[in-house]
């Protein structure tokens, strides 16, 4: 069968996470309220952290940020899946997809980069205390965070850019509830060498290399606890970065969860499942890892409710 390029009329068929129409109205209120509650927290977040001063300090700037973004990276996935549950429909359109691609590899990109940033912070926070205002100050926050957009949208466009080359011969089924970068371009009738050069590239060089800035700042700040004399002293320590430890291995740890159960079964529901994990639940979670183990989040949150209150 000759390819044929009808990116113009195209459609992609997304996967269910069950056929049966009796559970349709379950799933469509569980990943509803999830969403919901990764909204409401991560809003909440913002919120607190813009409207109390005790928290403009570098570190909550950066967990502000964070929490917009994932925000977004939750936003790119789950409303059209909410939309397809409704209406009983598998179907998003050729542009659509691309689009959700764009979007998901952003924001991806950018909770990656972020988390990354905000290990340095604390690497900083910790191995250099004295200086820590002096180095981290509102002009290098900014730039990190500058830097870190500039590089995932331009990680994001070329990846794009690239599948916008490729050509489908006719309606393709993705074995997966949202438009992957990876599945789109393992369905495409056209040659994908070039594309998975530059996917698998970028993501050795774009996932690796945060990942070893992480675990570089965490063996600095390991090493400087040790040091520490008093046990109030490395607990002290210790309770600055344990928010920030939390999030970051829920975050790696689904990920790795899903490409490991990706290589090891071929069944897709079961990749999908695992795939909702950082797609939905981690960003679900980080709101309340960070209020929960932070008494500087609680203590503003508490604020902004009486004030809400009177």
């Amino acid at each position: 069968m000759e390819p044929e390029n009808n990116t113009q009329t195209l459609e992609f068929l997304l996967m269910r996470f069950s056929e049966g129409p009796e559970l349709q109205p379950f799933l469509f209120a569980l990943f509803l309220s999830m969403y919901l509650i990764t909204l409401l927290g991560n809003l909440l977040i913002i919120v607190a952290i813009i409207s109390d001063s005790h928290l403009h300090t570098p570190m909550y700037f950066f967990l502000a940020n964070l929490s917009f973004v994932d925000i977004c990276f939750t936003s790119t996935t789950v409303p059209k899946m909410l939309v397809n549950i409704q209406i009983q429909s598998k179907v998003i359109t050729y542009e659509g997809c691309i689009t959700q691609m764009y979007f998901f590899v952003l924001f991806g990109g950018l909770d990656n980069f972020l988390l990354t940033v905000m290990a340095y912070d604390r690497f900083v926070a910790i191995c250099h205390p004295l200086h820590y205002m002096v180095i981290m100050n509102p002009r290098l926050c900014g730039l990190l965070v500058l830097v870190s957009w500039i590089i995932s949208v331009l990680h994001s466009l070329l990846e794009s850019l690239m599948v916008l080359r490729l050509t489908f011969c006719t309606d393709v089924e993705i074995p997966h509830f949202f438009c992957e970068l990876n599945q789109v371009i393992q369905h495409a009738c056209s040659n994908t060498l070039i594309n998975d050069t530059v996917m698998y590239f970028a993501a050795v060089l774009l996932g690796g290399g945060p990942l070893t800035g992480i675990l570089f700042s965490y063996s600095n700040i390991v090493s400087s606890i040790r040091v520490i004399s008093s046990a109030r002293g490395k607990c002290k320590a210790f309770s600055t970065c344990a928010s920030h430890l939390s999030v970051v291995s829920l975050f790696y740890c689904t990920i790795l969860g899903v490409y490991f159960s990706s290589a090891v079964t071929h069944n897709a529901h079961s990749v999908a499942t695992a795939s909702a994990m950082y797609t939905v639940v981690t960003p679900m979670l980080n709101p309340f890892i960070y209020s929960l183990r932070n008494k500087d989040i609680k203590g503003a949150l508490r604020r902004l409710l009486v004030r809400g209150i009177h």
